[in-house]
Protein backbone atom coordinates (compact mmCIF):
# COMPACT_ATOMS: atom_id res chain seq x y z
CA UNK A 1 0.00 0.00 0.00
CA UNK A 2 1.37 3.40 -0.99
CA UNK A 3 1.94 6.06 1.65
CA UNK A 4 -0.43 9.00 1.83
CA UNK A 5 0.89 12.24 0.36
CA UNK A 6 1.98 14.87 2.87
CA UNK A 7 -1.01 16.85 4.09
CA UNK A 8 -3.81 17.02 6.62
CA UNK A 9 -6.70 14.54 6.61
CA UNK A 10 -9.95 14.29 8.57
CA UNK A 11 -10.16 10.83 10.11
CA UNK A 12 -11.99 8.73 12.69
CA UNK A 13 -10.76 5.89 14.92
CA UNK A 14 -12.31 2.56 13.89
CA UNK A 15 -10.22 0.20 16.05
CA UNK A 16 -8.03 0.57 19.13
CA UNK A 17 -6.13 -1.83 21.33
CA UNK A 18 -3.44 -1.87 23.99
CA UNK A 19 -0.34 -3.91 23.19
CA UNK A 20 1.50 -5.95 25.81
CA UNK A 21 4.28 -3.36 26.05
CA UNK A 22 1.79 -0.58 27.05
CA UNK A 23 1.88 0.77 23.50
CA UNK A 24 -1.36 1.44 21.68
CA UNK A 25 -2.41 0.46 18.19
CA UNK A 26 -5.06 2.34 16.25
CA UNK A 27 -6.75 1.94 12.93
CA UNK A 28 -8.20 5.11 11.54
CA UNK A 29 -10.08 5.78 8.34
CA UNK A 30 -9.99 8.91 6.22
CA UNK A 31 -13.43 10.57 6.16
CA UNK A 32 -13.11 13.28 3.48
CA UNK A 33 -11.31 13.94 0.23
CA UNK A 34 -9.83 11.74 -2.48
CA UNK A 35 -8.52 9.18 0.02
CA UNK A 36 -11.90 8.68 1.76
CA UNK A 37 -12.30 5.20 3.21
CA UNK A 38 -8.59 4.46 3.30
CA UNK A 39 -7.61 2.66 6.53
CA UNK A 40 -4.33 3.55 8.21
CA UNK A 41 -2.76 1.52 11.05
CA UNK A 42 -0.78 3.50 13.62
CA UNK A 43 1.23 2.71 16.72
CA UNK A 44 1.38 4.82 19.87
CA UNK A 45 4.35 6.96 18.87
CA UNK A 46 2.25 8.27 15.96
CA UNK A 47 -0.65 9.28 18.22
CA UNK A 48 -0.81 12.55 20.16
CA UNK A 49 -1.87 11.38 23.63
CA UNK A 50 -0.82 14.49 25.52
CA UNK A 51 -4.46 15.50 25.90
CA UNK A 52 -6.55 13.07 27.91
CA UNK A 53 -9.65 11.72 26.22
CA UNK A 54 -11.42 10.71 29.41
CA UNK A 55 -11.30 12.46 32.79
CA UNK A 56 -10.15 9.23 34.46
CA UNK A 57 -7.12 8.73 32.25
CA UNK A 58 -6.18 7.56 28.77
CA UNK A 59 -7.24 4.18 27.47
CA UNK A 60 -7.13 3.09 23.82
CA UNK A 61 -10.82 2.13 23.82
CA UNK A 62 -11.64 5.73 24.80
CA UNK A 63 -10.61 6.63 21.25
CA UNK A 64 -13.10 4.39 19.42
CA UNK A 65 -15.32 6.53 17.23
CA UNK A 66 -13.39 9.71 18.06
CA UNK A 67 -12.68 11.97 15.07
CA UNK A 68 -9.38 13.70 14.66
CA UNK A 69 -6.77 14.95 12.25
CA UNK A 70 -4.15 12.82 10.54
CA UNK A 71 -1.11 14.89 9.63
CA UNK A 72 1.46 13.42 7.25
CA UNK A 73 4.76 15.30 7.03
CA UNK A 74 7.84 13.91 5.34
CA UNK A 75 6.00 10.62 4.95
CA UNK A 76 5.54 10.31 8.73
CA UNK A 77 1.93 10.14 10.01
CA UNK A 78 0.71 11.68 13.26
CA UNK A 79 -2.86 11.44 14.54
CA UNK A 80 -4.36 14.08 16.83
CA UNK A 81 -7.71 12.97 18.29
CA UNK A 82 -10.34 15.56 19.13
CA UNK A 83 -11.06 15.95 22.82
CA UNK A 84 -14.71 15.54 23.69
Amino acid sequence: MAMLPDGTYDAIVIDAEQAENADIRLEITITLGPHIGRVIALRGHHVDTRRRISPTGFYPLDLLGIPGVLIVGGGVPSFRPEVV
